[in-house]
């Protein structure tokens, strides 16, 4: 354990019972967390510290921790607060560590002797509906009076199918669903479960709500829990990567792979039957097709010809992005793809303004700022821009934080021949900015350049970081397969870093050219800035996540912000910016075009986490209960159907 003092350390204190009754509202269970820290080592060295957590527990007057039992004595007692302190003896240096309980919050506050650290402990039971809290509930609705009656009887249809990949998803991503319900009464706890898909905090680390529950694995349900990466790597058998397949042991315990189409027989089956039912009802013969050929596709898990059929509908109304689709699920080797489903109705009006955009693309790619042997593919011209509502989400889209854009699909072979869509979900997009982005501004943001957060610049980093997915590099330059294979687990963070930063560039670049009409970049970047925090949030068991904490100290380290230290605000150097812009590109499309293992993980450890300083930021979000994300209330209730 680190020799450091109390106050700088994760902290469980359970406190059970006071000598008096007056005390008795003191008997819960708190928790809090000290984030990763710099410390200097004697060569002057800066050495980062993970974040620690230590337990502890108060008995009447005791408290006890790390093997020593400490007597606390009560200071104060008011209506606001109770303060306690302990004397506290560390290499023969004794110090005094307060405690200051707010009655109203249930809130602990451990207070640094020297005054300069002060970190928040809350009750379990506060600690379980802030983290509900956090999520801040949106309506997913849509006007769908210019639909006909075939089109509303197939929306009722496309609902069932979601539900299913909603309930197959449960199983990928923990097990069995009731049986995990059944372990508590509580409300609180039971709709996190369902906002986290298990038991596990997706915007935390994946730690667990409750300790029973273990660390959640990496491989979440698609391997064998106790499965090692050399047993993985031993198995012999061509089928073991394929996106569509789950690992399981034999009687013997071998390992097995099963393709989902078999695995989950019955509902796929009950899928496909219901997509056929759909497409009978579809009016545009695209969308027809879709539907038919991805009713077959889960019969035989060969999505080729359905992802095809899919590029190729131009004029459908209704979209229905659905089954076994990113890799995000799979944190062991990101080879496994999780079922999910979007139902999405077009916005004519929207789509209409971004149609121009996609014949740039081409240009694009030869103009990207990297080596020209990192930019020799060239994007499939079936590309296409369009916005939809939003109307239901279900499974892994669903899960942890909700995805607003959509860049599909993944199939490097389709991609290339093909190109691919970008589809902005516009009301959910509308959401984030509202409840989300703009108040992050209001504390983070500097007070001089707030004026420069705008929901088109949002829209439009958006947007073209689904655009820049399909930049770049699918397959390496040097043989060693498509990018996704040779990065492996570091690939998603990798890509959505890609995306991110090569997105700001594609804004960059149209802008300079005139393509954007008249148009203050610093609204793009300041607006870029601030969505750093928002994402930062998401926790480092999320790719977008972590790919937005490499890019924040990247943008640190190269000065293209400075932070006021009195107001706590940062401001955005344009000039600085944009140069570690084009820098950062440059070595992201570097590393997969080399398919630089090493190189992406070395990347992912040194930047890849929380710091003190920006941890401390964050805590001020909190502490204003500005919101990390959004939940649904969707159904087909909500479009009156």
């Amino acid at each position: 354990m680190k020799n450091l003092p109390l106050i700088l350390l994760g902290i469980t204190i359970l406190i059970s019972s006071c000598k008096s009754d007056k005390y008795s509202y003191l008997n819960h269970s708190f928790s809090g967390i000290y984030p990763a820290s710099e410390i200097i080592d004697e060569d002057g060295n800066i050495q980062i510290e993970p974040a620690s957590a230590i337990t502890a527990r108060i008995e009447q007057s005791q408290l006890f921790f790390q093997n020593e039992v400490f007597t606390f004595i009560i200071e104060d007692d008011n209506d606001d607060f109770v303060l306690l302190s302990v004397e506290r003896t560390l290499e023969g240096e004794k110090s005094i560590l307060r405690f200051k309980y707010i009655k109203k919050n249930e809130e602990l506050i451990l207070l640094h002797e020297d005054g300069t650290t002060n970190i928040s402990l809350f009750s379990d039971e506060r600690i379980l509906e802030n983290k509900l809290n956090s999520f801040i509930s949106v309506p997913l609705e849509s006007n769908i009076e210019h639909l006909s009656e075939n089109q509303h009887q197939m929306l009722k249809i496309l609902f069932k199918v979601a539900y299913i990949m909603n309930d197959i998803f449960w199983i990928e991503a923990y097990g069995d669903k009731n049986q995990l319900m059944e372990t508590t009464d509580n409300p609180v706890l039971r709709s996190l479960y369902a906002i986290n898909y298990g038991p596990w905090e997706r915007l935390n680390d994946n730690k667990a709500f409750l300790s029973q529950f273990g660390e959640k694995p990496a491989g979440a349900n698609f391997y064998p829990k106790d499965i090692s990466y050399e047993e993985f790597e031993a198995f012999d058998c061509p089928d073991k990567t394929n996106l569509y397949t789950v690992i399981r042991r034999t009687p013997e315990g071998d390992l097995k792979s099963i393709f989902y189409h078999e695995f989950f027989k019955e509902k796929i089956e009950i899928a496909s039957a219901l997509l056929l039912e759909a497409a009978a009802l579809a009016e545009d013969e695209g969308f027809k097709s879709y539907l038919e050929k991805r009713s077959a596709a889960f019969l035989t898990d060969d999505y080729y010809e359905s992802d095809v059929a899919w590029m190729e509908m131009k004029n459908n109304k209704i979209d229905f992005v659905v089954g076994p689709i990113e890799n995000y699920e799979d944190h062991l080797f990101n080879y496994k793809a999780a079922h999910e489903s979007f139902i999405l109705i077009k916005d004519p009006q929207w789509s209409e303004k971004l149609s121009k955009l996609t014949s740039l693309l081409p240009m694009l790619q030869k103009e990207l700022p990297v080596e020209a042997r990192f930019k020799t593919e060239t994007p499939g011209t079936g590309s296409d821009l369009n916005v939809y509502d939003a109307v239901y989400y279900s499974g892994d889209c669903n899960a942890g934080s909700k995805t607003i854009a959509i860049n599909l699909p993944n199939d490097p072979m389709v991609r290339a021949k093909y190109g691919s869509r970008k589809l902005q979900l516009k009301n959910s997009i509308q959401a984030k900015f509202e409840k989300i982005l703009v108040p992050i501004s209001n504390v983070l943001i500097d007070e001089s350049q707030r004026q420069y957060i705008d929901f088109d610049a949002f829209f439009e980093n958006i947007m073209f970081h689904e655009v820049a997915h399909g930049l770049g590099l699918d397959y390496t330059i040097n043989g060693n397969g498509s990018v996704r294979e040779a990065l492996k687990d570091n690939y998603s963070s990798i890509e959505e870093g890609k995306a991110d930063i090569l997105g700001l560039y594609i804004v960059t670049k149209l802008a300079e050219m005139g393509e954007l009409g008249e148009k203050d970049l610093m609204t793009n970047y300041v607006t870029f800035m601030t969505s750093i925090f928002r994402s930062v949030r998401f926790g480092d068991a999320s790719a977008h996540g972590k790919a937005n904490m490499m890019r924040f100290y990247y943008f640190q380290e190269t000065g293209a912000f400075t932070k006021n230290e009195i107001s706590g605000t940062y401001k955005v150097d344009f000039d600085k910016m944009k140069t570690a812009m084009l820098s950062l590109t440059n070595e992201i499309i570097a590393i997969q075009g080399l398919g630089d293992y090493e190189k992406a993980g070395k990347f992912i450890e040194e930047k890849g986490f929380i710091r003190t300083q920006l941890q401390s930021d964050l805590s001020r979000l909190n502490e204003l209960s500005i919101p990390v994300d959004i939940v649904f209330e969707q159904g087909p209730e909500m479009l009156g159907l």
